[in-house]
């Protein structure tokens, strides 16, 4: 004989409607006539499509809030991918405030820039072997050609032939640098050369890591040839890179802010080194109660990234989890926070896309 005390007694059982939950719709792709509309139904349904559309609701919210300074973070190779003019895009329509990236997505970024081209790569016809003894670099299924290497060499020599060596260079300073270049001598859009004329700062934590560093490190040699041989006195060189300069123009840019906000793209050394700002805030101000810092934590965040968190890596860290370290408002507390497990070819362009149609439409555009 059965309890009657094992089975939900119909009684018991509560409406739906009554406890205030949202219905879902089907997806009824007659009635989508643009990106916009189609995040917006894709919002009502579920699994990873509900998280794209609600990415779109969090990203309208953020670059809208007046108070709020958005910064962009971009890893993987979104450039040799051609995703560099959303992020032109981005930063041009104004809903960047500083962008923070890996040093290779840069400097394909700024070849790109030059008017140089990336290629489609054919396994069928070429090995890995054989593309490097045609000077042929392959980027999972993109080719970059040495040739684009040694053009853009030429032009960071000129450069570096206008930076003077009587102070200290940070990754901020010399993408602006590199950006007022490109706005005075080449047509076309790139990413450094939109953050220049649109006054939003560019930041590469791990700076030395990118074929642009390079390039500027051979420059060195060339003029202090000893240095290849043994180690001299960094006053001897023509150039001075110092790293803190960013963390701390970084960090005031922050505390003048009213709110702030993460749009991610990746994770990676990008990601942490703009969200470690809150924990290095507090620990400063701790240390040295005369700063004139107030601790910001992000109030809103949308990140596209593939890797789940359970990997143990950074990339897969959710938002969540950077509550625990002070980085996050809890969303009990105000915050919005939108996470989006794709790939970001094929998310990124819907959001921005979707965006754009958005305001066009509230607009009158």
């Amino acid at each position: 004989m059965t309890d009657d005390s094992t089975f939900r007694k119909i009684e018991s059982m509560a409406d739906p409607r009554d406890l205030g939950l949202q219905e879902l719709e089907p997806l009824d792709i007659d009635r989508v006539e643009n990106c916009e509309q189609l995040l917006q139904a894709m919002s009502r349904t579920a699994f990873g499509g509900r998280n794209l559309g609600e990415a779109l609701d969090v990203l309208q919210a953020m670059i809208e809030d007046r108070d709020c300074f958005v910064v962009g973070t971009f890893s993987g190779a979104m450039t040799v991918a051609k995703m560099g003019l959303l992020l032109c895009r981005m930063i041009d329509r104004g809903w960047l405030d500083a962008v923070v990236s890996t040093g290779a997505l840069m400097a394909h970024g700024f070849i790109e820039s030059l008017g140089l081209k990336h290629y489609k790569y054919d396994k069928q016809k070429m090995d890995d072997a054989k593309l490097c003894s045609l000077g042929l670099n392959r980027v999972y299924d993109t080719l970059e050609s040495e040739l684009n290497f040694m053009q853009a060499e030429n032009v960071v020599n000129s450069i570096m032939e206008e930076i003077g060596s009587d102070q200290s260079w940070s990754s901020q300073s010399l993408c602006r640098i590199i950006g007022r270049h490109l706005s005075r001598h080449f047509e076309g859009k790139g990413i450094l050369k939109s953050a220049y004329e649109q006054d939003c700062p560019v930041y590469i934590p791990a700076f030395t890591d990118s074929e642009i560093a390079l390039d500027m490190a051979a420059y060195i040699l060339k003029k202090v040839p000893e240095a290849a041989r043994e180690e001299i006195a960094s006053s001897s060189l023509p150039f001075h890179y110092n790293p803190f300069l960013d963390v701390l123009d970084y960090a005031r840019r922050i505390t003048r802010a009213e709110k702030i906000g993460i749009f991610t793209i990746g994770g990676g050394v990008p990601r942490n080194w703009a969200q470690q700002v809150s924990p290095f805030m507090e620990m400063a101000v701790l240390q040295n109660p005369d700063i004139p810092w107030q601790t910001r934590r992000f109030q809103y965040g949308v990140r596209v990234c593939p890797e789940p968190d359970h990997w143990g890596g950074l990339s897969g860290c959710t938002y969540q989890e950077g509550v625990s370290w002070g980085k996050f408002q809890p969303p009990e507390q105000g915050g919005r926070f939108a996470e989006v497990f794709c790939d970001a070819t094929i998310a990124w362009p819907l959001l921005v896309k979707g965006l754009q149609e958005r305001l066009n439409k509230k607009h009158g555009a």
